[in-house]
Order: C-alpha cells, then sequence, then structure tokens
C-alpha cells in the first residue's frame, strides 16, 4: 500500500514513541498533520546544506517565497536539522555511518506514524571520485564496502548481521535522464565505496597515521576502480540498507569533489567547492519538480 515499513513489534507495545534526536514525538506532535503530506525526502551531512536545499526548492517550485524564513523543526536539539516546503522534506544527517543511522531510525519511525505513503527518500552530498573529473556528479548504483563487496555489516546482540546495500535501480535511470535533459554537468551511474573513515579507511596519505604507501594506496584505488567503484563517502551502506528495509524507493546522488587517484587534499577554492556542492541539488529539484509536474498532469 505505499506505506513506510517498521519491523519493531516492541513499538505496538509504547504509549508514545519519542522521537528524541528529532525532539518530536508522538504524544506531544501531530505528526500525520505535520508530515503526512511528504513524498520526497532529501538528506544530507550538513544542517546548513538542507536549509539551503529547502530554499532552492522553494524557489524552483514557487511555493513560497524563497527569502522566507524556514523554522529547523529539530530547533529543540542540536544534532539534526529538519526543515519542510509543500511535499518535500529535507533533514541533515551529519557524517559517517553511527549518525546517519540514528537519524534513520527516527526519520522511518516519523515517516511510518504520520502515515506517508510512495515516499521517494535521496540523499545529496559530496564524495572523492576515482578516475572522474571534479564535479562529476554520480548516481550510486551499489554501495560497497571498503573490500568492494555489496553489503553492509552491523553487530547485533555480538552477533554480525549483514545487509543488503542494493538501490532503486529504476529511480537511478530516472536521475540520469533529467540530467541528460538539464544538460548542466557530467553525470555516471557506478558503484560508491562507503567507509568508517575519511584517512586511512579511504586510502588517504595525508592522516595524522599512515602505515602504507603511496604505491599501496594507487594500487587500492585502482582495484576499486576495476570493481566498478566511482566515488568514495561515509554513508552509502547505511542508508541503502535501511532504505531498503523499509521500502523506501531510495538513491545516492552525491557530486565528486576531487580525484583521489591525483591527491588527496582538498586545495580547489572555496567558490569552486561550493558550486560543485549545489549540483546534486540542482539534479534531485529538477528531478521533484518533473515528478509533481507528471502528478499534476495525471500521468
Amino acid at each position: 500500500n505505499g506505506r513506510v515499513c517498521v519491523h519493531n513489534p516492541h513499538l505496538d507495545t509504547l504509549k508514545d514513541d519519542i522521537l528524541y534526536h528529532f525532539s518530536l514525538g508522538t504524544g506531544t506532535h501531530n505528526l500525520p498533520a505535520m508530515f503526512g503530506d511528504v513524498k520526497f525526502v532529501c538528506v544530507g551531512g550538513s544542517p546548513w546544506r538542507m536549509k539551503s536545499f529547502t530554499e532552492y526548492i522553494a524557489a524552483e517550485l514557487s511555493m513560497e517565497d524563497p527569502k522566507s524564513e524556514y523554522p529547523n523543526i529539530c530547533a529543540g536539539t542540536d544534532r539534526y536539522a529538519m526543515y519542510k516546503i509543500g511535499p518535500v522534506l529535507s533533514v541533515s544527517h551529519g557524517m559517517g555511518i553511527p549518525s546517519i543511522a540514528i537519524m534513520l531510525h527516527e526519520l522511518i519511525k516519523l515517516l511510518h506514524h504520520a502515515r506517508c505513503t510512495d515516499v521517494t527518500i535521496i540523499r545529496i552530498g559530496t564524495s572523492g571520485g576515482i578516475g572522474l573529473d571534479p564535479g562529476t556528479v554520480v548516481v550510486t548504483k551499489q554501495s560497497v564496502d571498503a573490500t568492494f563487496l555489496p553489503k553492509f555489516e552491523q553487530v547485533i546482540l555480538g552477533r554480525t548481521v549483514v545487509r543488503n546495500t542494493d538501490l532503486d535501480q529504476s529511480l537511478a535511470e530516472e536521475l540520469l535522464q533529467c540530467s541528460k535533459e538539464l544538460d548542466q554537468f557530467e553525470t555516471v551511474i557506478g558503484n560508491t565505496m562507503c567507509t568508517l573513515d575519511f584517512y586511512e579507511g579511504q586510502a588517504r596519505l595525508d592522516g595524522a597515521f599512515c602505515s602504507y604507501t603511496e604505491k599501496d594506496k594507487q594500487d587500492y584505488l585502482s582495484k576499486a576502480k576495476d570493481a566498478g567503484v566511482c566515488n568514495i563517502e561515509m554513508e552509502s551502506s547505511a542508508f541503502a540498507a535501511m532504505c531498503k528495509l523499509s521500502g523506501l524507493r531510495a538513491a545516492v546522488v552525491c557530486v565528486t569533489l576531487l580525484d583521489r587517484l591525483k591527491g588527496d587534499q582538498l586545495s580547489s577554492s572555496h567558490e569552486l567547492l561550493h558550486s560543485y556542492g549545489q549540483r546534486p541539488q540542482i539534479l534531485v529539484g529538477y528531478y521533484i519538480q518533473k515528478q509533481l509536474k507528471a502528478k499534476a498532469a495525471g500521468k
């Protein structure tokens, strides 16, 4: 029926479900009234980026004055930020798997309690590319771990649980088609490697610790490229696994800020990096606008 699934029988025994890190709850807020119309959820690491995305969407959809103030729905906490404009919800998730996993547990419950249906969720962010020009946008085909396998591992009750990291392939193709229609920047579909660390976990040579050589790094990244990896970030595996479990149609859209085969540090100007960072917003904004127009036309 298009509902967002939760797989936890214990939730039925709760009088109130407190979404602690959002400063929201079923006993304190009317979640269906607040969020029942949500059809698109966009998540990204930075609170600033997600507010910027809300302002961008407001302008693109001509729903409100883009110069309006958009209140942070999660203002009661400093963990995450959340903004809403029409059917579009924008939420920050912080950096790394633990941070996005906590956010997604509460976001999935929020969408479930709000009785949302047919929700599409897209992570927009930045990444390091492998063999791609900086500024290339990567739509993730499959999230793989640091050994290039498509899985997300989590230890639960002392046991390792392995979950699938497949994303919605038709959504990925739709996003690629949108990029072709926009014709503003290069977009590719490829595998995304999700790591537990920004430095050693991504074979950087510039961390506080490094026990390998430049050749070791190049050999590893070349193997990643041969395995179909186009970019590296730190959230996609948990995102893909949790969205699949909950029945959410999901995609990951990240721009590459540098080619890791050529270096480790971000030396481009702030202005150039900012313009790169806007590309996922432009692509996903166009996709949302196209979907809403199709729905309005009765397609």
